[in-house]
This record gives C-alpha cells, structure tokens and sequence, in this order.
C-alpha cells in the first residue's frame, strides 16, 4: 500500500485567483472529498447544483458526474480535495462501522453536500493540517503511516456528521425543466437525444433551454450527455458487454465515434479498458 500512496491517496490544498473551467467529470476508481473554503463556487453533481459556502463538504462516489461552475471569472477560490481509491480501506472497517456507509449507502446524486457548523469546521481543518503536516518532503520517518491514519480520523469524522445531519431538503435552484431533462437523458441514453427530440420533451425552445442549461451547469448539453454515455459504456463493459454491443447501449450509433471519444475520456480503448478491469 504504502509503495503506491499517491496513487491510493492523493491530498490537496489549492488556492487560485484566476479558476479554470472545468468540463463534467468523473473519476475512475476513485472517490472525492471535497472541502469548500472562498470562492463563488455553485458545485453540479447529477442532477443537483449546490450552492457553496465557507465550510461546506462534498462527497462524491466514482460514478456521480460533477463539476464546479464558477460564478465570476476573477475571483479567490481556495479547496482542499482528497481522492482516494476505496480499496485502500478494506482492511479497516470493523463489523459496527463502514467508512464508505456515507459514499454507497444514499440514493446516487444525493446528499452530497454537509453543511458544517464552526466547530465541526474547526476540527475538520485540524485534521487536513496533520494530513498536509504528514505529506510534507521534510516529514519524520513514520509519517506516511500518520497520513492514513490521519485519514481514517477523517472518514469516521464525515460519517458521523453524515449519520447526524440525516437526510435534508436541499433548497431547489434547478428549474423544473431541467430536472425533467436530467431524468429523460439518464432513461434514454440509447435513444436519440438531439436538440430537435429534447426541446419537445421539455416543451422549450432549443436555444433558450441550452442558454439555461449552460447558466446552472457550466457547461452544454452535448457534454453532459456524451460523459453520462461514457459513464453507461463504463459500467457495461465492467459488467462484460461486448464493446460492440456497449457502443450501441451506451447511444454510440458510430463504431469507429466511440472508440475513439472512449479514449480520449478514459484514457484506454474499450477492450483495453475491459481487459484492465478484470484483472483488478
């Protein structure tokens, strides 16, 4: 574990006066935390946009499609982010506590956000400090065992406030129409989803409901459809569809298309993506 950290555990702590858009996105094997400290920041993840304020925390699994929209161009926008593979865990659950309850155990886009109070903030903080104390290049010998477990101190933290807060109304700032198209992308993701089909779903004309769909997401239409297909071929061929029958599943009417946008997401053709994942 220890000879591959970064890659199982990779920690943080980013400060920017001049935040660069970012497309969806997902990562592979990996989950996220992430801790909101400045910024005008409202925060998509599914079909739900969080607005941020001082001390909000995000929890997103591997699969759930997400990105920052940020509100103005120039502004400070500071964020300490952890990702990490869930494996690294696997041997420090107990049979009363799971440290991934609060990642596996809600309805998928959902409860991302906790909203924690000053001295929940408080202790949280303590915690990233030791974290970044311990990945320092000048840390003692030993430190590396400190920085799990530090992160370990971290999970049971977030569970507990997770189990605390419950399950809470978020206030809705997504329109109604977009909330009906979410929901008919995500069921139709074989079918044709065109400009021309979508616009008679929702009973909206094309170019105001793309204008709106930019001004809550950040980002178009086509891009969240071509990485919520992405995400279906994914979870197909992990399931062992054939790449054939994956390309036509996940909406990919072009062979030769999709091998190639396949790549260029995921970093490996289909196959090899397949053949690569069995052998996890």
């Amino acid at each position: 574990m220890y000879n591959n950290l970064d890659q199982m555990l990779n920690f943080r702590h980013a400060v920017t006066h001049n935040p660069v858009p970012l497309d969806f996105h997902q990562h592979q094997d990996q989950y996220e935390i992430y801790f909101f400290l400045t910024g005008d920041v409202h925060y998509f993840i599914e079909k739900q946009v969080y607005p941020l304020q001082y001390g909000d925390l995000l929890i997103m699994h591997s699969n759930e499609l997400h990105r920052p929209n940020f509100q103005s161009k120039k502004q400070r926008y500071e964020n300490v982010v952890i990702h990490f593979n869930p494996a690294l865990l696997q041997h420090f659950n107990s049979s009363q506590f799971d440290l991934l309850d609060c990642f596996n155990n809600r309805v998928f886009g959902e409860q991302n956000r906790m909203r924690l109070t000053p001295p929940q903030i408080d202790d949280i903080m303590k915690l990233y400090e030791r974290m970044e104390m311990h990945r320092r290049p000048q840390a003692l010998p030993g430190s590396d065992i400190l920085f799990v477990a530090t992160f370990i101190e971290l999970l049971v933290f977030i569970n507990r406030i997770f189990h605390q807060q419950g399950k809470q109304e978020e206030p809705v700032i997504m329109p109604d129409k977009l909330s009906s198209l979410f929901a008919f992308i995500d069921e139709n993701l074989d079918q044709d989803l065109s400009l021309e089909v979508l616009e008679q779903v929702v009973f909206m004309n094309r170019s105001y409901l793309c204008r709106l769909f930019k001004k809550h997401t950040g980002s178009t239409i086509h891009e969240h459809i071509l990485f919520k297909r992405i995400a279906r071929a994914k979870h197909l061929l992990r399931e062992g569809s054939t790449v054939t029958d994956t390309c036509q599943l996940a909406g990919f009417n072009d062979y030769s298309n999709f091998i190639r946008t396949f790549k260029k997401a995921v970093g490996l053709p289909p196959r090899q993506y397949q053949s690569q994942q069995r052998r996890v």
